[in-house]
């Protein structure tokens, strides 16, 4: 089988370039032939991913969260999705938390060596895929917004410096839809999260959740159209606990839905983030794809 390895030379601080030797190695010895290619910039692993599912049986890619949804948006367009396989340098790594993929490079190439292939669900937003998270609301434009030579510097510390500098001010939005055809009516909210695996932004939210269940869990904090201080520091306290204590935590303000086929109307300039990637605006249609993304994982992981 041969393979194309594709990587963000930008991602973890320059250190796949520094390896690319040791990789294509070890990549060597679980496909015939590997050619590797180094992205430029957004949207360019999609590309490449693209062209490279009509002409490969795997790609393995390194790279961020943001890198799994350019894969995904590259191979869930193609007719057959190849066997991928995943090295996580980024910042958060929330998809490998979630299917229990090392960010040791080291480790993350045994996987794609020994591994298991999983059948991972994804979901398709209107024309576009994601695979562990679509949400708008507070927060959610920190992990887009926030500079990359200030993720260089502190971590995953930077989404907390950017959410705060800019989304304390809480602005609602009304929402309402319906799950699985079961409407809901509408109501004022601050944050809307549906969620595909466990992890979000470095934490387990969802901690019986699944990648390969055929559906996803949402979740909504509520907020009255005016706010006041007393309000907003409620709604705060709301997304602390989803973050701290996971999608099941006792909170009213949270609405929780499950299912696969969502309907969320949504006023245009509610913007959607999809796995930390800026997405699109306005109502969204949101349908569970099970099993339609093949992915090594550890031999003897039970988190998908």
């Amino acid at each position: 089988m041969d393979c194309l390895f594709l990587y963000n030379p930008v991602s973890g601080r320059g250190k796949v370039a520094k390896k690319l030797g040791y990789i294509l190695s070890s990549l060597g010895q679980s496909f015939e032939k590997v050619d590797v290619y180094a992205t430029t910039g957004p949207g360019d692993m999609t590309r490449a991913a693209r062209e490279g599912a009509a002409r490969y049986g795997a790609i393995v890619f390194a790279g961020g969260d943001g890198s799994v949804n350019e894969v995904v948006q590259g191979v869930c367009e193609a007719e057959t999705a190849p066997l991928l396989g995943y090295i996580p340098t980024g910042t958060v790594n929330d998809v490998a938390h979630s299917l229990g993929i090392s960010k040791n490079i080291r480790r993350a190439l045994k996987t794609i060596r020994t591994g298991k292939t999983a059948m991972l669900d994804c979901m398709r937003v209107n024309d576009r895929f994601a695979m562990y998270v679509v949400a708008a609301g507070a927060f959610t434009s920190a992990s887009y917004t926030t500079p990359q030579a200030q993720k260089k510097r502190v971590g995953r510390i930077a989404y907390g410096i950017e959410g705060i500098k800019k989304n304390l001010k809480f602005d609602t939005f009304d929402v309402a839809g319906s799950v699985d055809g079961a409407r809901y009516e509408r109501q004022s909210s601050v944050f809307v999260m549906l969620m595909n695996g466990r992890s979000v932004a470095g934490m387990r939210l969802n901690k019986g959740g699944s990648m390969c269940d055929g559906k996803v869990e949402a979740a909504v904090i509520l907020q009255g159209k005016k706010p006041n201080f007393l309000r907003r520091v409620r709604s705060l306290i709301a997304i602390a606990n989803l973050f701290l204590f996971g999608y099941r935590v006792r909170e009213k303000r949270i609405v929780r839905l499950e299912g696969k086929h969502f309907e969320i109307e949504a006023e245009e300039g509610v913007v959607w983030n999809f796995d930390g990637e800026r997405g699109i605006e306005g109502s969204v249609t949101v349908d569970v794809l099970p099993g339609r993304v093949p992915m090594l994982v550890p031999a003897g992981s039970r988190r998908i």
